[in-house]
Parts: C-alpha cells; sequence; structure tokens
C-alpha cells in the first residue's frame, strides 16, 4: 500500500523536487507519504491546504494521418481504381524482401515473359520488311541504325539483298514495260471509219491457218475431249427376254403370274398367321446371276414368285413354291441394276440402272414397254400404291432430287429437290398421303405427295445416312438400317419421332446396305442381305 501511494505522490511531479526529495533520509520519506496517504481521510484544517498532481486522463498522441503522408499502393498492381498522388505512386517500398524470390524473378519486367525495351517501328516500314522478307528472303537488320548502308545491314539472303541492291517489294527495280498501241480508229463521228476499242495492236499479228500436222493433232486433241466429256448420248441397250420354261400356259390358259392352288397354302387369303417362328434349317437356295443381287422382290399379294436383280445386269423371275425354277429373264440394261417395284397387281415392274435408264416391263411376256431418263443415275424406284395412281411413279435420282414420272405420257411431272445427297430410299406412310425418303446427307425427309416442300426434316449430328427402309405390316412404323451398325424405328405416323427405346444392336453392317424386313406378326425383325438369295 505504501508503495502504490509513494507512486502517486511522485506522478506529476518535476525533476527538481525529484532531487531535491532524493536528498532526504528514507524515515522521513515515510512519514511524509503516510501522512499524505491518509489526509483524505482527515477534515479539512482551516487556513492549511494541500495541493495534488494534475492527471492527464487524454494525452495528446499523434493521429495516424500526420505520421502517413500517403497510401501505400502494391507494386504488382496493374490497374488502380483511383487517381493517387505522385508521391503515393513513387513511394519506396518497405517490408523485408522475400528470401525466397530469386534473381530472375527479382528483374524487372513489362510482360509476361521478360522486359521489353521501348522502341518505335512504323508500321508502314514493319510491313514493308515483313513483305520484302517474305518474297526475296532479306530485310534490314533491325539492331543496326537503318542510315548505316552497307551488307551488314541486312538479314536473310545478303547476296540477293546486294544484288538487287537493298530494294524492297514496294519499289520497283527497272522499268515498266510500255503498253502496247492501237490502231487509232478514227473519229467518233464517222461511223463507218471508227473502230473504237475494237481496233486491233500494232504489233497485232493475224493467226495463220494450221498446217496438216498441226491439224492433225488439234483433231486427235478434239476427239479426246469429245470422249471424256461424254458429249454423245449413249444409246439405251436393247431390250430381250429369255423363257427358261417349256409351257408358259397352263390347259387353262393361266400364265405363270397366277396364284397356284396346289402348293399346300393358301395364297389368295389376306390375313396374317397367328405366330411366325425363326428359320431353323436352309430349304433351298436360287443360283443364275453371275455377280451379287442388289434387290429382290416379291410378287403382289400371293407371293408366290420372286423377282431379283443383280450387278450383272439381268434381272430374273423365280418360282417361289413348286420346283422353284428360273422362269423368265429380263435382259435390257448395259451396267448393273440397281432397284425393281412391281406394281399393285404384279403385271408390269419397274428397273433402275446406272446406265442412267427406267424401264417398264411386262412381268407376262418380258417386253419394255418404256423407257425413261433424265440423265442421272436413278438409286430407287417406287410406283405409287393408291389404285387411281398406278400411272405415276417416283425415282430418287443421284443429283438430289426425287422425280416424280407419268406413265402414260413419259414426262416428269414433278420435283422434289430438297436433299442434300444422292436419295436412298422412298418408302409410302400414312395411307399413301405421304412418303418418306433418307439420303446421303444423312437425313430423313418426310413429303406431301405432289407438294414438292418436305413438311418434316429429321437430321442429328448422331445420325448416319439410312439406306434400307421397311414400313411394318401395321403400318405405325419405320424400320431404318443405319450405317452405325444399328436398326432405328421411327415412328410413322404425326410426329415421326425416333423411339429410342426400339434400338437394334449386335450385327456389323457398317460399309453395306443391308436391307430389313418384318415377320407378318412383327415379333421377329432381322436384317437382309442380298449377295445370296436364300430361301429360309
Amino acid at each position: 500500500m505504501s508503495a502504490v501511494m509513494s507512486s502517486l505522490v511522485s506522478y506529476g511531479s518535476d525533476s527538481d523536487s525529484d532531487n531535491d526529495s532524493g536528498s532526504d533520509s528514507g524515515a522521513e520519506k515515510v512519514q511524509s507519504v503516510e501522512s499524505d496517504a491518509t489526509a483524505h481521510l482527515k477534515p479539512l484544517q482551516p487556513g492549511k491546504t494541500m495541493s495534488l498532481a494534475v492527471l492527464n486522463s487524454a494525452p495528446e498522441v499523434a493521429v495516424k494521418e500526420s505520421v502517413e503522408t500517403g497510401t501505400h499502393l502494391d507494386p504488382s498492381l496493374k490497374e488502380v481504381s483511383y487517381n493517387p498522388t505522385y508521391e503515393t505512386m513513387f513511394a519506396p517500398e518497405f517490408g523485408p524482401t522475400n528470401p525466397f524470390r530469386s534473381q530472375q524473378m527479382a528483374a524487372p519486367r513489362n510482360m509476361l515473359s521478360g522486359y521489353a525495351e521501348p522502341a518505335h517501328v512504323n508500321d508502314f516500314m514493319f510491313e514493308q520488311q515483313r513483305r520484302t522478307f517474305s518474297t526475296f528472303g532479306y530485310a534490314l537488320d533491325p539492331s543496326v541504325d537503318t542510315h548505316q548502308a552497307g551488307s551488314y545491314s541486312y538479314i536473310g539472303a545478303v547476296d540477293e539483298a546486294e544484288k538487287n541492291k537493298g530494294l524492297t517489294v514496294f519499289e520497283s527495280g527497272g522499268k515498266k514495260p510500255e503498253k502496247r498501241k492501237k490502231v487509232k480508229g478514227g473519229d467518233a463521228g464517222e461511223i463507218d471509219n471508227f473502230l473504237g476499242p475494237w481496233a486491233k495492236y500494232v504489233d497485232e499479228k493475224d493467226v495463220a491457218k494450221p498446217t496438216e500436222e498441226e491439224q492433225k493433232e488439234l483433231d486427235e486433241i478434239t476427239a479426246k475431249r469429245q470422249k471424256k466429256g461424254r458429249n454423245e448420248e449413249e444409246a439405251p441397250a436393247e431390250e430381250k427376254t429369255i423363257l427358261h420354261v417349256k409351257d408358259m400356259y397352263d390347259y387353262q390358259g393361266r400364265s405363270y403370274l397366277h396364284a397356284p392352288q396346289d402348293v399346300g397354302v393358301n395364297l389368295r387369303t389376306a390375313d396374317a398367321p397367328d405366330k411366325c417362328y425363326l428359320p431353323k434349317k436352309q430349304i433351298h437356295v436360287w443360283s443364275g446371276h453371275t455377280k451379287g443381287v442388289s434387290a429382290i422382290r416379291l410378287f403382289p399379294k400371293s407371293g408366290h414368285l420372286l423377282l431379283s436383280s443383280s450387278m450383272d445386269c439381268k434381272i430374273k423371275l423365280w418360282e417361289v413354291y413348286s420346283e422353284r425354277r428360273c422362269i423368265r429373264t429380263f435382259i435390257g440394261h448395259s451396267k448393273a441394276v440397281r432397284d425393281i417395284c412391281f406394281n399393285n397387281t404384279g403385271t408390269q415392274f419397274l428397273s433402275a440402272g446406272y446406265d442412267r435408264y427406267l424401264k417398264l416391263w411386262d412381268s407376262e411376256t418380258g417386253q419394255c414397254i418404256s423407257r425413261f431418263t433424265n440423265r442421272k443415275v436413278p438409286y430407287c424406284v417406287k410406283f405409287n400404291p393408291d389404285e387411281d395412281k398406278q400411272n405415276l411413279f417416283v425415282a430418287g435420282m443421284s443429283d438430289k432430287k426425287i422425280v416424280q414420272w407419268d406413265i402414260r405420257t413419259g414426262e416428269v411431272v414433278q420435283e422434289y429437290d430438297r436433299h442434300l445427297g444422292a436419295v436412298n430410299t422412298i418408302t409410302f406412310v400414312d395411307e399413301n398421303r405421304r412418303f418418306v425418303s433418307t439420303s446421303d446427307d444423312k437425313s430423313l425427309r418426310v413429303w406431301e405427295w405432289d407438294i414438292p416442300v418436305d413438311f418434316k426434316y429429321i437430321a442429328e449430328p448422331s445420325m448416319h445416312s439410312m439406306p434400307a427402309v421397311t414400313l411394318s405390316p401395321n403400318g405405325k412404323w419405320l424400320a431404318c438400317q443405319s450405317m452405325d451398325n444399328q436398326i432405328l424405328i421411327f415412328g410413322a405416323q404425326n410426329r415421326f419421332r425416333l423411339n429410342k427405346k426400339k434400338v437394334f444392336k449386335g450385327h456389323m453392317v457398317a460399309g453395306y446396305a443391308c436391307q430389313v424386313d418384318f415377320s407378318p406378326d412383327m415379333s421377329p425383325l432381322s436384317p437382309q442381305s442380298f449377295q445370296q438369295m436364300e430361301n429360309w
């Protein structure tokens, strides 16, 4: 307690009082301290007062703003959001240096890769030297003063620079050749003597006739060009037919087009079987084509005949039941046959060949009725299935068009031109009011009959070309053989959407257009390869 009181007494006293008190004895100090410490408990004595030291509870302290003259900026900042003063911008850096900073890191830099010295190059001079270097292989050395002349002031092909005397691409080394002068055509007022811009040059020479040798060379060149350009149209191949059976008609005068009744199957019924089963063994193989078979078509309704087209330019008609013979061969295409199609009754069929011809044949007599061509390769052909439109058919061509012909006139009556690639398939849907086409442009388009604008266009980045399309027996689904080794199912009514839940995978057909077919009860779906026709 006494120590505390002594510190309070000493607070506020000056140095002289301290020095004076230091000369007194220790006992007197203690007594004075004790008397002063209890002075506040004693009543005040009249005429005698005690002065206490004044305690400054709020001394003057230096303010931060008076100490720091400015706000320090981070030297690494590239952008300042306010206008600092000069003293703030160039104030020295404080604090310890980074001990882990290497000399390379501490070097001054004004760009990411280092320090670029300030230099000024005129844009025209830079472009001039750049083009000169890319053209002649030399340019001025940028490290040497341009006023100093000499071979050492160039870089690149110095020899070329000395040869051209350092000329740039914008400087001409020689004089420009004089323009050719024309014969004066007289006054424009004289119509007969005025030549104008049609006047000949002064030094122009008239072309003389070629000699005999030159004429022969010109004739040979012209003949080669005509062969290469195919200016002369190829004449259609001669049509003929071969009957392979002895009796074309039976004892009642019926031809082979009549559906047989002695094969153990009712071929006249239109009812589908209740259950279809997968084949287990091979029954028969038709052999007669010398090259690959491109398409096969069953006879309408009865299916007792089979029509096949092949790459050997021939079309053959086969029996499906009984002896399974080849009945007739149709010869009339000079190149491979791409597609075939029966009409509704089967009495006629169309064939499309790579010789750019579509031909209409009589199934019974084998006679070629008419020919159609637009000088393009037909890839597919289809009759209109309506009974009242059997005179119309459509063909997908190699020139990205679908062409509609009339058999009666032999003329094109409509063109559907919207695809971006060759048309591969044509399939009629929605009770034959519409048809679906696929193309090499990896798209599927739906058309209204006789309207040359597609009202539905389906194309996605993941889609591949679909060279084979088949309509289901109930008319609700389209099975499309895609070239990415899968069979896609599209709805054939209204929206024509892809059914993602019905995608069939597991077979390898990429690069080859395998056709697809449904069973009558729609239970199995299988791709068919027609390299060899087989009956299962």
